[in-house]
């Protein structure tokens, strides 16, 4: 899975994207967001404002039920404002 990350996400992981493989009881958005903390303190300090994130698998926005698979690109950022 290919994981992107946006704004101040990008900053506290230190990255700006990734390549991981799921373990296999990462099967939806929600399970996936429960996870990456366990990569390390940077993905539990960037996500412990996850009521502020928004969402995209392949694209779309998704809801925390979305399921994911391997293959797909998961893109997490906070809300955008434009003007």
């Amino acid at each position: 899975m290919k994981i992107l990350y946006f704004a101040w996400l990008r900053t506290e992981i230190g990255k700006s994207s990734e390549d991981i493989s799921l373990p296999t009881n990462v099967r939806t958005v929600n399970d996936l967001l429960n996870w990456l903390p366990e990569l390390g303190n940077s993905y539990t300090q960037a996500l412990k404002k996850r009521d502020l994130l928004r969402i995209a698998v392949n694209q779309d926005y998704a809801d925390l039920d979305q399921e994911i698979r391997d293959s797909d690109e998961v893109a997490i950022f906070p809300p955008v404002t434009g003007g």
